[in-house]
């Protein structure tokens, strides 16, 4: 799941830090995995109004998984954080078709099974 995130200008950096430790020990207990964060920079190549605060990459292992996840009371509990965080936000599902040229066999590898 890619997640692009805005942060309210009213300390939703600091909120969403919040957030992620109540919802860590979930990811955790539902089988993602955090594959990358890191800050987002000035766009490159963008329509207006498409800057994001932050970028996140996450692994869950089935599309049940996450849903399984925002159903758990816990994370009724985590989400109102969430949401008093973010300006802004966009989780895009996107599914793992091409990784990068694996040198030693010279050629791309697929792996279709897993959303990521």
């Amino acid at each position: 799941m890619l997640n692009l995130l805005r942060f309210r200008p009213d300390g939703g950096r600091e909120r969403y830090l919040e957030y992620l430790n109540l919802a860590g020990p979930l990811v955790t207990r539902y089988g993602a995995e955090i594959l990358y964060a890191g800050d987002g920079e000035t766009p490159l190549a963008a329509e207006s109004g498409q800057a994001w605060d932050a970028v996140a990459l996450v692994r869950y292992p089935t599309q049940r998984a996450f849903a399984d996840m925002i159903a758990d009371p816990d994370y009724h509990s985590a989400d109102p954080v969430r949401l008093s965080a973010l300006a802004g936000a966009v989780l895009q599902p996107v599914r793992l078709t091409l990784s990068p040229r694996t040198p030693a066999a010279g050629r791309h590898a697929f792996d279709a099974g897993r959303m990521v």
